[in-house]
């Protein structure tokens, strides 16, 4: 029976319904047409259905004591985050079913929640996981007793952030794939939630959420307005991390140093449990993270992070630096925020990142035909993505991987009572059932300037066509039924045509594109060639008769292009005296988005005749998509400065066997990172971990070949005291000292005769604290 907490949370979901403004029409309203979009669609539902439900199961029916029928996924599926993948199962053939209708992909979906309701039964208390020990290690949060550091609750690694693809899934398959025994599941798993967290002080709890947890708020506010019932938006605001959302509530920008997909989906959840909780200053500080991430922190992909971390926003030079770039998950989750911002508030601006970051990063994050998916988008010139394969790769960018390419209708249009939206320039068909009209819109954009939409159907309301960014103020041009009329973007960035329509209307739009250059957000020398909201690139080959391999392998690591790495001063240039040479790129004839440059491009080989491209149709091969420019006087000059300042780089990394970059979340991962009474932050920047007791990583040392440690301390830490020992012997005993620089290297020696597999712990003196460590090298 209701009650009046039941009434009053549904007075305050109507006035926070009631505050967005627009509405995404549901996936299953929409239907794409020809187009690349098209293409990654049934590539990905290729990849979905290759993969095996009953070994994605695995893990589920392991943890809840059922008999297995397959042998588990291997890769992250089995090295602690297994069933990770399952959520992201049931979210894409959510997705799936609603954008095509596939009838096997709704089999498999309801097959999916019919197993996993079986694991839930045999539990009997609702939780429902594939956490290895997660159960045990879980329950003693209910008891208070609770151990947690960045990325890691009483032994498991980020297990609410495993469990939040599961609450997510399910979510999905009730909403999105229509099947009603998964809501009554979500309620169960989240009643299991609430009780094990209800002793939890809010201490207790903010010191949980340390750890990376998902979006457990977003998925909670969610439940919450299902059900009416207002215990669930309370336990949301408990999963809302403070130490995050307090600055962004104040407008500080304190991101640096932390993981970057950790904090966005938190930020997902801001921005709902403010919107369901009419809290301001939570979707305040949700617009203000999307303001500075977008506008301060991302690359011309649309894409951000180094390393999975936000680096430091006015200093740019890790992106080019490194090859693990932008991280795929962190675009679909920025995705998702600008969705909810959108309805919050319908801007052009939100529908300008969205194409971006939809053209440039998720389309070309799919390998065409075969399928498979990118990890880590590297914007270092000459090097390469790699992908996964069905069988094997099963990073957190392949289950955001299955998804994202499912849902390409998901923003192309949205409704606001007589309004209808136009977001994006893909073709594609719209069912506006409360209008009793269809839309069409067919369009070869972006080989061409044009889109052609259509009204079949009558009814009077008013048709808000987005003004792009990359459009000159006064160049869009609007034609109705083949009339000119008024072209005037509103305040909120859209041509509104407001008419009583008749069937076989016709909306023309004239987009003009020009090609620019776009600088690195650090104003530094590196620029990105856009045309319109294209990334263009050139495919190069810096090493005669490479045979490039980008297919991942299944091993911890294979997520990341670890080929030969091009030293800058070898990749091309821009040449030119005269400061604004766009010109000078030229579109090759018959060819669409393809341009030429070769009186401006300099460099090694055969530079000269370098064709830029759209990004999203390179595969397979080594890439420019940052150019430096020079002056032809300066160009020597500048091509041996960049060599000389990455030499001394480039040299250790000829040296390094293995690394690690202590405290940050895949490479500890990667490295099998133990410890007691462990913590991890960040100082100027620089990631730390340290302990009072212990913590250890296993290195890899294939041939052999370690002769060296080479370890990264801090000045701050002088006078602590510890051990390090390797494969449990001891090695050396450390005192930290204050150096002359805030941070120094120090080597030491390592025994001979050591394996391919290679343990260093470091063990706390009585009373002291072993670390903090900033780097840690096994070198030649």
């Amino acid at each position: 029976m209701p009650t009046l907490r039941h009434f009053a949370l549904a007075a305050a979901l109507c006035a926070a319904n009631s505050a967005y403004a627009a509405d995404l029409f549901p996936l299953r309203d929409v239907r794409l047409t020809a187009s690349p979009f098209l293409q990654a669609q049934q590539t990905d539902l290729r990849y979905l259905m290759a993969l095996d439900p009953d070994r994605l199961l695995a893990p589920f029916r392991r943890e809840a004591g059922l008999p297995a029928v397959k042998q588990s996924y291997g890769n992250w599926e089995s090295s602690g985050l297994d069933g990770h993948m399952g959520g992201h199962y049931l979210s894409a053939l959510a997705l799936m079913h609603a954008a095509t209708g596939d009838q096997q992909v709704k089999d498999r979906l309801d097959y999916f929640v019919r197993e996993l309701k079986r694991c839930q039964d045999a539990g009997g208390d609702g939780y429902l996981g594939g956490v290895p020990g997660g159960r045990e290690a879980l329950d003693k949060i209910a008891r208070g007793e609770l151990q947690a550091d960045n990325f890691s609750v009483n032994g498991k690694w980020v297990p609410w952030y495993n469990l939040h693809k599961t609450f997510a899934g399910l979510r999905d398959a009730y909403k999105i794939g229509g099947n009603a025994e998964a809501k009554a599941m979500l309620i169960r798993y989240s009643d299991w939630a609430l009780a094990l967290t209800s002793k939890l002080t809010d201490t207790q709890m903010q010191a949980m959420l340390r750890a990376e947890h998902g979006g457990m708020n977003e998925v909670l506010a969610d439940v919450a307005e299902m059900t009416g019932d207002d215990k669930y938006l309370k336990l949301a605001q408990r999963f809302s991390h403070r130490a995050v959302l307090d600055p962004l509530e104040q407008g500080k920008d304190q991101l640096t140093g932390l993981h970057a997909n950790t904090q966005i989906p938190k930020v997902i959840g801001f921005e709902r449990v403010g919107t369901l909780a009419n809290d301001p200053k939570m979707r305040a500080a949700a617009r203000f993270f999307w303001q500075t991430v977008v506008e301060n922190r991302s690359v011309a992909i649309g894409g951000n992070s180094v390393r999975e971390h936000f680096h430091d926003h006015k200093d740019f030079g890790p992106m080019i630096d490194d090859v693990e770039g932008p991280e795929t998950c962190n675009t679909y989750n920025m995705l998702k925020l600008t969705e909810l911002l959108f309805a919050d508030k319908p801007q052009s601006r939100y529908g300008d990142y969205y194409e971006r970051a939809l053209y440039n990063h998720i389309l070309s994050s799919q390998r065409p035909e075969t399928g498979g998916f990118v990890y880590f988008t590297p914007m270092r010139p000459n090097h390469y993505r790699v992908y996964s394969q069905v069988e094997e790769g099963m990073w957190c960018c392949v289950g955001s991987g299955i998804e994202s390419h499912a849902k390409y209708g998901q923003f192309i249009y949205a409704k606001e009572k007589d309004v209808l939206f136009v977001n994006l320039f893909i073709p594609s068909e719209l069912a506006w059932a409360e209008k009793n009209v269809r839309i069409t819109q067919a369009t070869a954009f972006p080989d061409e300037d044009t889109t052609r939409v259509t009204v079949h159907g009558t009814g009077k309301f008013a048709m808000k066509l987005r003004h792009p960014a990359w459009v000159a103020k006064g160049a869009l041009a609007v034609k109705v039924n083949g009339k000119a009329v008024k072209a005037t973007a509103g305040d909120d960035g859209y041509v509104s045509i407001d008419r009583a329509w008749r069937d076989g209307d016709t909306v023309e739009l004239k987009l003009p594109m020009k090609t620019h250059l776009e600088q690195m957000p650090d104003k530094s020398n590196w620029y990105a060639v856009m045309h319109g909201p294209i990334v263009l690139a050139a495919k190069t080959t810096p090493f005669k008769d490479e045979k490039l391999n980008v297919l991942a392998d299944d091993s911890r690591m294979g997520h990341i292009a670890k080929g030969e790495i091009c030293p800058l001063g070898a990749a091309p240039m821009f040449v030119s005296d005269a400061k604004d040479f766009t010109s000078r790129i030229r579109p090759v004839k018959g060819q669409p988005l393809t341009f030429t440059a070769p009186d401006l491009i300099r460099g090694p080989g055969n530079a000269k005749n370098l064709q830029l491209i759209p990004f999203f149709r390179l595969h397979d091969a080594r890439y420019t998509m940052y150019w430096q420019r020079s002056t032809p006087s300066g160009y020597a000059a500048l091509q041996q400065q960049t060599a000389q300042e990455e030499q001394e780089r480039l040299a250790l990394n000829a040296r390094t066997i293995d690394q690690v970059a202590p405290g940050e979340q895949q490479p500890e991962s990667d490295h099998a990172f133990k410890g007691e009474g462990a913590d991890a932050g960040v100082n100027a920047g620089r990631h730390w971990r340290h302990a009072t007791g212990w913590f250890s990583y296993v290195l890899n040392n294939p041939k052999g070949e370690a002769k060296v440690l080479r370890l990264t301390f801090a000045s701050g830490d002088a006078g602590r005291k510890f051990d390090i020992l390797v494969d449990g012997k001891p090695l050396q005993s450390m005192t930290l000292k204050e150096e002359g620089e805030a941070f120094y290297t120090r080597d030491v020696t390592l025994p001979e005769g050591l394996g391919k597999k290679i343990e260093v712990k470091f063990v706390a003196k009585e009373g002291s604290i072993a670390g903090g460590l900033y780097g840690l090298r096994l070198l030649r």
